[in-house]
Formats: structure tokens, sequence, C-alpha cells
């Protein structure tokens, strides 16, 4: 299960993705990137795969929910910029939009799988 978390502020999309997989705290993810702003994919997948995730290094193009893995960390290109987003067993817990039922507004969309290692974790 997955505990829904907002974004902080508008350029920490991709800390509150890793928090709502991990569980830790956004504030303490931000202090462990020592990153505030932005995240870049290698911190995105670094930080998983030390956190009990395995996460496939090959970024997939997608159209349909249906094409997704049951975890999977998403990169999609909203209106506004470069987005991360989270979807978990058939729902999309996105950082800015809310929990959604389909992806939000979204010119291109790309995903990489991810697989918990732990039982522990979701």
């Amino acid at each position: 299960m997955i505990n829904y978390i907002h974004e902080p502020t508008p350029l920490q999309c991709g800390q509150a993705v890793l928090a709502m997989l991990t569980g830790i705290p956004v504030c303490d993810i931000v202090k462990t990137l020592n990153n505030e702003k932005e995240t870049k994919l290698c911190e995105m997948l670094d930080f998983l795969n030390k956190n009990g995730f395995r996460v496939e290094n090959k970024r997939i193009a997608v159209s349909d929910k249906k094409e997704l893995p049951k975890i999977a960390l998403l990169s999609l290109e909203t209106p506004r910029c470069w987005h991360w987003s989270l979807y978990y067993d058939g729902t999309f817990y996105d950082p800015e939009h809310n929990i959604l039922s389909d992806f939000p507004t979204a010119k291109r969309k790309y995903y990489w799988k991810i697989e918990k290692i732990s039982e522990d974790i979701c």
C-alpha cells in the first residue's frame, strides 16, 4: 500500500515519489540526496537501489496504463515541465496532481519497472 505524499515544493516531485515508495520522510530524502530541487534519474535509481528496490535500468515509452508493471517510476512531459510520478498496482500516485486512475496530462510518458526486494516495503 502506498501513502500519498504531495510534493512539498513544485521542484520536489522526485523526492515525494521516493518518500511514497520507501516510507522515508521527504525532508530526510532531501538531506540524503543533498538536493532540494529537481532530481536526476541517477539519483532516483541509486536511492531506490539502496533502499530495498530493484529497478530495471531501461526507460520504456508507454501510452496506456495496461502496459505498466505492478510498480513503475514514471517520467512525464507535462504541460509545465518534466515530472516524476509513481504507478502502483493500478493507481497513479502523482506528487502534484494527487491520486489518479489514469496518467496526468502528458505529451510523452516513460517508465522504469521497479520491484520491491523486501515484503516490508509498500
